[in-house]
């Protein structure tokens, strides 16, 4: 993403659902938290979110770390020997946003899918399968992202992931979900956290986007699956001690911050129907499936990083620029209608002078 070049406060921070505080009662929890050596199986609250978010995704196990990107990274570390093959989708936030981090951590090559607003067919995965030949990288795994963060946060439709699925397992594949923003997708469509979690044979959760913590993700599948991961947590500097400090966090947040995310949602259908008639701007209130918006200002006369640039210095909106001429705006906990409504006039008032 392009950078606003911008240290200062904004009076609305729109760039991430990572700005995310701990809330009053967050912070209660993790004054509370009952800790222990999370590396000796001695911290009963990082266990409890372990078994929490386990059942949750109807898998058998699950493990707490520090970040997404390591859920990522040690998911295919396991699944995947250096040289071999990941199938994701082209704009995959493991792809451009992790530091080269397949390659760097796990050793791996990756073949690349243009997606449908971020997801792909079985035809697609059968289209990109490589021949069996002692001359071509081994192909064992294929990556979905649920949301898909960067065409608009949209939500991968189950029979479509289903088929996919069967179509990575007929070739010999895995199947792993970057579930990030999965909490979004379950409450905008109604579909359950195991449900979609069910065709993958390892799936995570990010507890530090909408859900309101302060870090952490988790990370589940089988037994073995996760056996594994423990090894490649500590290989790759995640290994904690009294890790319960955060990870009560995580179960606060998912006994009482689910599904307020519905709120975020609306306020993001708001946000883009609040500027859809504004001059010189693209944007289509429909496409805006969860808490993410894009729009184009090509039409204003300057770029998205200009644009986001005069939001910031004149209105104190930070909204940032994604590509050339878009910018991606992000509802999350802490955002109220009356920022929507003052962003929105930030937006008119910035194309129009533009």
């Amino acid at each position: 993403m392009v950078s606003s070049n911008t240290t200062a406060q904004p009076r609305v921070n729109l760039h991430s659902d990572t700005a995310t505080r701990p809330t009053q009662g967050m912070r209660k929890a993790i004054y509370e938290a009952e800790v222990g050596d999370e590396q000796s199986g001695e911290d009963p609250t990082a266990i409890r979110l372990q078994e929490k978010v386990a059942e949750l995704l109807g898998k058998e196990a699950a493990v707490f770390l520090p970040s997404g990107t390591m859920c990522n990274e040690i998911s295919y570390r396991v699944w995947c020997d250096h040289g071999d093959e990941i199938i994701l989708e082209e704009n995959s936030h493991a792809l451009h946003y992790e530091v080269g981090g397949p390659g760097a951590l796990a050793g791996v090559m990756t073949r690349t899918i243009r997606g449908t607003k971020g997801w792909f067919t079985a035809d697609q995965v059968e289209g990109v399968v490589r021949p069996k030949s002692r001359h071509m990288p081994r192909q064992k795994l294929v990556s979905v992202e649920n949301t898909a963060n960067m065409a608009g946060g949209t939500i991968w439709p189950l029979d479509t992931l289903k088929d996919v699925a069967g179509a990575a397992r007929k070739h010999g594949m895995r199947v792993h979900m970057d579930g990030a923003r999965l909490p979004n997708a379950v409450v905008a469509s109604g579909i359950s956290f195991a449900e979609f979690a069910g065709p993958c044979d390892s799936a995570w959760i990010d507890l530090s986007k909408g859900l309101g913590c302060p870090i952490g993700g988790v990370l589940a599948g089988s037994k073995d699956f996760i056996e594994e991961c423990w090894r490649f947590k500590h290989q790759f500097g995640g290994a904690l001690r009294q890790s319960g400090i955060v990870a009560a966090a995580g179960i606060y947040a998912l006994d009482n911050h689910v599904e307020r995310l519905a709120e975020d949602h609306g306020r993001a259908k708001r946000l883009a129907e609040g500027i859809e008639d504004v001059e010189g701007i693209s944007v289509d209130p429909a496409s805006v499936e969860t808490n993410m918006v894009f729009f184009d200002v090509s039409g204003t006369g300057v770029g998205a990083p200009e644009f986001s640039r005069r939001l910031m210095t004149e209105h104190e909106v930070k909204i940032s620029a994604v590509q050339p001429t878009v910018l991606r705006a992000v509802t999350y906990l802490g955002i109220e209608d009356p920022d929507i409504e003052f962003a929105i006039a930030a937006i008119r008032q910035v194309a129009m002078e533009a």
